[in-house]
C-alpha cells in the first residue's frame, strides 16, 4: 500500500510540472522583470542595458526594470542575481567582467560557471586607446615609444577593478611592455572627465563611451582594438595598423538570470531577446557607439555559456601573469 501511494504521488507531481510547464510558458512573464546592470547609470554596460532592456519590454509586454548595482567590479551586482530567487523575473546583464572575475577575485561568493542559468549575448564592443586632448604623441606608435621612455610619469584612467577599461588598460601594458601608473575611478563619469581636463594621460575604453568624445574632438584616439576600422570612427586606425599585431579586445555582453530559473522562462527571454537586437532602433543606436548586435546564433544560452568558458580560460592566463589582484 505504502508502494502504491507513494507511485501515486509521483505520477500526480508529474502530472502538475507537465501541466505547470506548458501554462508558464503562455503566461510568462506577468509582472515586471528586473535587470540588474553591476555598473554605475550612464556608463557604457548601462547604455548597451538600457536600449535592450527597453525594447525586450515592448516584445515581453512587460516593464524590464534597470536597476544599477556597482561596486567590487561589477561582482556585487552579479552575486545579487546569484542569490535572488529563480522565478525569471531577476536577470544579469554583465559585461566581459563575469569572466575576468572569476581570476581577480580569489574569494568570490558565487561560482561564476554555476550560478546562473544563461540567456544569451547581446554585443561585443570594440575598445578605443585614447588620451587627453593636448598629449604629445602623434599617433599609435609614437605613444607606444612615449610611454616607454616616460613609464614613471605616464598615468592611466581606468573606472575601477574589473572594469573594461581596467581590463584593457592592463592588456595594453602588457602588450607594450611597459607598467604604468593606473588612477581607478569609481566609474567611468569621473575617469573621462579628468581625461577630459587633462588630470590623467590615457584611458583605454569602450566605444560607448568614447566615439561622442573622439567625434567632438575632446579627446585624442590612436587606436580601435577591432580587427578593422569602424564606420563610426573611420579616421581611427586599428591596433593592428599601428603596430600591436596581438592587441584585439572586445568588451562583450551577456543577460543572464539566476540557477534554476525555469528553461520556460529562459527561453522566453533568449527569443525576446533576439528579437530586441533585431529592433531597427537598437541597431542604429549601437551603431552610434561603434558596435553592432550580437547575430541570433549568439543570442542563445549555449552561445553565452561557450563563450564565459573560453574567456574565464583566456584572462585567466592574463591576470595571473599581470599578478594584479582585486583581493
Amino acid at each position: 500500500m505504502k508502494f502504491m501511494n507513494a507511485v501515486l504521488a509521483m505520477s500526480s507531481a508529474a502530472a502538475v510540472s507537465m501541466v505547470f510547464a506548458p501554462a508558464m510558458a503562455q503566461t510568462y512573464p506577468e509582472r515586471n522583470i528586473t535587470m540588474v546592470i553591476p555598473f554605475s547609470a550612464g556608463g557604457p554596460t548601462d547604455t548597451v542595458g538600457r536600449l535592450v532592456a527597453e525594447s525586450m519590454s515592448k516584445d515581453l509586454g512587460q516593464q524590464i526594470i534597470v536597476e544599477n548595482v556597482g561596486g567590487a567590479g561589477g561582482t556585487l551586482g552579479a552575486g545579487r542575481v546569484a542569490q535572488a530567487d529563480p522565478d525569471g523575473y531577476t536577470i544579469l546583464l554583465h559585461h566581459i567582467g563575469m569572466a575576468t572575475s572569476a581570476t581577480l577575485y580569489r574569494k568570490l561568493a558565487y561560482d561564476t560557471l554555476n550560478a546562473f542559468e544563461y540567456v544569451g549575448l547581446v554585443t561585443d564592443v570594440p575598445m578605443t586607446i585614447v588620451a587627453r586632448k593636448d598629449f604629445e604623441p602623434a599617433d599609435l606608435k609614437s605613444l607606444v615609444e612615449y610611454v616607454k621612455a616616460n613609464k614613471d610619469t605616464v598615468t592611466v584612467a581606468n573606472a575601477g577593478i574589473g572594469a573594461a577599461s581596467h581590463l584593457c588598460g592592463m592588456m595594453f601594458m602588457s602588450a607594450v611592455e611597459t607598467p604604468l601608473t593606473t588612477v581607478p575611478y569609481k566609474g567611468t563619469g569621473p575617469a573621462m572627465t579628468d581625461l577630459l581636463g587633462g588630470q590623467v594621460d590615457i584611458m583605454c575604453d569602450q566605444t560607448t563611451n568614447t566615439t561622442k568624445q573622439i567625434q567632438g574632438g575632446t579627446i585624442k584616439a590612436y587606436a580601435v582594438t577591432s580587427p578593422a576600422r569602424l564606420d563610426v570612427l573611420p579616421d581611427v586606425p586599428t591596433a593592428i595598423e599601428g603596430g600591436l599585431a596581438d592587441f584585439q579586445v572586445g568588451i562583450w555582453h551577456g543577460v543572464y538570470a539566476p540557477k534554476g530559473t525555469p528553461p520556460e522562462a529562459i527561453e522566453r527571454l533568449s527569443k525576446s531577446l533576439q528579437v530586441a537586437l533585431k529592433d531597427p532602433n537598437v541597431i542604429a543606436r549601437f551603431a552610434e557607439l561603434g558596435t553592432v548586435p550580437s547575430p541570433e546564433s549568439d543570442a542563445t544560452p549555449a552561445a553565452l555559456k561557450a563563450k564565459l568558458e573560453s574567456e574565464i580560460a583566456r584572462w585567466k592566463t592574463v591576470i595571473e601573469a599581470a599578478g594584479q589582484y582585486a583581493d
